[in-house]
């Protein structure tokens, strides 16, 4: 799901990793370095705007339906790949595309990781679990795997949208990045109201998911993570 970054500070942050970010991959070419699933996918989401991923121009890196380069064809056009890169490309590469263009796509996705988790861990989770940055799992899991952790606490949190059942996980959650129409509630059996509230500061908030929630819907707070996620 894709969601702008609507609170000042966070547009700012993300502006700057962009701009920060665009060459340093350039430079990297075809000889980088080297997962629990990202957040889970709500049932009803907000209508979406422009992704990260897209925000440079280029594609997302797996996204087109066009026949992928065979394996044993992921070769630079000068160089050699590193395993942890060709793992990365296989099945990633379009019939047509250089390999090396693909690759940088995703060292940038691990400059992008590296420059916001600096600036705003938080900022930097609640991306992945948006989904504005698309490409995370499977870059941190063969380029950067110094960001894994960032990957595993995405995996427990929620990005705006409808979860229910199974798809809720009891505990303590606080907001990232929530824009002046941040909303939410929490409902039990029956529809019985849990709990609801909004916030019209764009300062983060924090809320309680009980046992007992079989419903939760979030509007324009961006993303969720919950507290003490990183033990």
């Amino acid at each position: 799901m894709s969601h702008p970054f609507r609170a000042g500070a966070a547009v700012v942050v993300l502006a700057a990793a962009l701009a920060a970010c665009g060459s340093s991959a350039e430079e990297n070419g075809a000889a980088g370095d080297g997962r629990p699933t990202a957040s889970r996918t709500p049932l009803t989401t907000p209508s979406a705007g422009p992704s990260v991923a897209a925000a440079d121009g280029a594609p997302a890196a797996g996204t087109s339906e066009q026949p992928k380069l065979p394996t044993d064809e992921l070769t630079p056009a000068t160089g050699s790949f590193t395993e942890k890169q060709r793992e990365y490309l296989v099945d990633r590469v379009p019939k047509g595309m250089d390999p090396a263009a693909v690759l940088q796509t995703g060292q940038e996705t691990c400059d992008r990781l590296t420059y916001l988790v600096k600036v705003d861990r938080d900022t930097a989770v609640g991306a992945i679990v948006a989904r504005e940055i698309s490409d995370a799992e499977p870059a941190v899991e063969h380029l950067c795997t110094q960001h894994a952790e960032l990957v595993r606490e995405a995996s427990q949190g929620y990005a705006d949208g409808t979860y229910q059942d199974k798809q809720i996980r009891p505990g303590r959650y606080h907001d990232v990045s929530p824009t002046l129409n941040c909303s939410w509630q929490i409902t039990g059996e029956n529809g019985r109201n849990l709990a609801s509230g909004s916030s019209t500061s764009g300062k983060r908030v924090a809320i309680t998911v009980p046992r007992t929630a079989r419903v939760f819907t979030s509007t324009g707070c961006y993303a969720w993570l919950p507290e003490g996620g990183r033990g």
